[in-house]
């Protein structure tokens, strides 16, 4: 199998090695129609969750979609999915990513190892090579979108990204209150200092609907990822409200949306899921 972890001999390689790779991850790019770094300036925003909802979002709205995880040291992705076992390889001799459906595949380094609660401790450099390894050597195939899942912050994993895939844009993912939106004008700075485009902010636990009585409370303020939103003059995507099942679903490996096809948060990923489909096609 494709090695995935930078050994001590990944220093060594000859520059043909990566003159090859740097053609690999252009392929595999250039058939890829749109690339999104979600990103969050702090973590316990639901960044994650947001991913893997937006990603089947998209794949319930038809689009080809890809979900690949980069949080190299929390990789949560597959047990949100609830996707088992080991990626394997394909007819073209490259990682093949786990199908979570026809329209959804998924790449994490925890379907890479066979010890899920072991520690993964890596430098910059092989997180560097990993990431650009996730794009090289899977077979993606045609994509309408990547979905890109990294870890909180500004650090080696979205800035990788970032070099790597000069025409991604990110999704950025916050909650309504100002300790978090502090961290989000961060993210901020950082996509316009490297030069990466905004796509727009995504407000997570806006609000929580009382199911007995339809009543809105705001448990963690509401409007703040707006506000931000347009004073730094992004789009804003839209809003997430609470939902304490999210979680249920997400530790049991479930799709919230296929088990709670009429709920607010369904409504709200289909949305903005379908701005996302709009916006990339301007």
């Amino acid at each position: 199998m494709t090695q995935i972890m930078g050994s001590p001999d990944e220093a060594n390689k000859k520059k043909m090695s990566k003159d090859e790779q740097d053609v690999a991850v252009r392929d595999s790019l250039n058939r890829i129609k749109n690339k999104l770094l979600v990103m969050s300036g702090k973590g316990g925003v639901g960044k994650t969750s947001t991913s893997v909802n937006l990603a089947i979002a998209l794949a319930r709205l038809g689009y080809q979609v890809g979900l690949m995880d980069v949080d190299l040291h929390g990789p949560d992705v597959p047990r949100v999915l609830g996707l088992m076992g080991m990626i394997g390889l394909s007819a073209n001799h490259k990682l093949d990513p786990i199908r979570f459906n026809d329209h959804l595949k998924v790449v994490s380094i925890e379907s890479l190892t066979t010890n899920k609660d072991e520690a993964i401790i890596w430098r910059g450099p092989i997180k560097f090579s990993a990431i650009r390894q996730f794009i090289a050597d899977v077979e993606w195939g045609e994509l309408d979108f990547l979905l890109i899942d990294a870890p909180p912050g500004t650090g080696d994993e979205p800035l990788t990204v970032a070099q790597t895939i000069p025409d991604a844009k990110a999704v950025i993912v916050t909650t309504p209150q100002e300790v978090s939106l502090a961290d989000v004008r961060k993210s901020i700075s950082f996509c316009r200092t490297v030069k990466l485009d905004i796509l727009g902010l995504v407000e997570n636990m806006s609000g929580y609907i009382c199911p007995h009585c339809g009543e809105q409370a705001d448990l963690f303020g509401s409007g703040g990822g707006e506000r931000t939103a347009n004073d730094a003059r992004i789009s804003f995507l839209g809003r997430i409200p609470f939902d304490p099942q999210v979680v249920a679903c997400g530790d049991n490996g479930k799709s919230f949306q296929e088990a709670h096809p009429d709920s607010p948060v369904t409504q709200a990923y289909e949305q903005i899921a379908r701005q996302i489909g709009k916006l990339s096609d301007d």
